[in-house]
């Protein structure tokens, strides 16, 4: 059985340390996972070409709207964001799945966020659509959405206008973020104006970013005296649904944290 992470670039991902040890750790001595560097365009081709041994992808930019659009079967909330990370096979072809949300959900609460009625986002692009929906889960009412370009938010407020929560759109131009828990989706092109902001002290604030770590919004909201959570979390806890949606086999947990662990170690 095969299975691979797409995008373009993918040389730096680590989600093949990730999944292989889940297979290590499984048993599942006949499944391999690989990195194939592919874009948008390239997709419905390589679906096509596939053959049966191909159980699952894990999908990175800029891959995840399209993934939606050639898979045979859409889950629900990769359908509301409009974008997936995951696509399983099925007896029925392709089938979208969307495991960023839980990622990000599970990077927050096991960070002591139980709830966070009013909370920002960072940018506008895919991941910051999956992070108001993890929010949302965590009761938010309210969510400040900040970017460069107020015109570039649509689609993160209509995500939020069909979950029933207030959106604010803030440029990042002379924009204070008071909102106690955030979420930065912005790349590593954007630190410095993020970084550049006022944080305050109490703050939670998870940047997705893993790679160069610490980030510049890192460094400016520890000395701020707020809390960080690296995007490693979310890098981490998605892949763990990946492996029990593409395996069927609960994931291990502690064999995947452990590689996770050894490889950050030898860097």
């Amino acid at each position: 059985m095969r299975a691979a992470v797409l995008g373009r670039p993918v040389s730096h991902s680590l989600s093949p340390l990730l999944h292989r040890a889940a297979y290590s750790a499984l048993g599942l001595t006949e499944w391999t996972y690989d990195a194939l560097d592919v874009g948008a365009e390239d997709l419905p081709d390589l679906l096509a070409g596939l053959g049966p041994e191909w159980r699952g992808f894990s999908v990175t930019m800029p891959c995840k709207q399209a993934a939606v659009a050639v898979a045979d079967t859409v889950q629900p909330l990769p359908g509301l964001l409009r974008a997936a990370n995951t696509l399983v096979r099925t007896e029925g072809g392709w089938r979208a799945e969307n495991t960023d949300v839980g990622g990000i959900g599970m990077a927050l609460q096991l960070a002591g966020v139980a709830e966070a009625p009013h909370a920002a986002v960072l940018g506008a692009g895919g991941t910051a659509t999956a992070a108001v929906v993890a929010l949302a889960s965590l009761g938010a009412r309210q969510v400040d959405v900040v970017v460069r370009d107020p015109a570039r938010a649509g689609e993160v407020t209509r995500v939020l206008d069909v979950l029933g929560v207030e959106a604010t759109v803030l440029s990042l131009d002379g924009a204070v973020v008071t909102a106690p828990v955030v979420v930065s989706t912005v790349p590593v092109g954007g630190q410095p104006a993020v970084a550049a902001l006022d944080w305050q002290a109490g703050q939670t604030v998870l940047d997705v970013l893993y790679a160069p770590w610490p980030t510049p919004l890192a460094e400016r909201v520890t000395a701020a005296g707020g809390t960080v959570i690296g995007g490693l979390e979310v890098l981490f806890w998605q892949a763990t649904e990946q492996v029990e949606l593409m395996t069927g086999h609960p994931a291990p947990i502690g064999a995947m944290r452990a590689a996770l662990d050894a490889a950050l170690a030898g860097r």
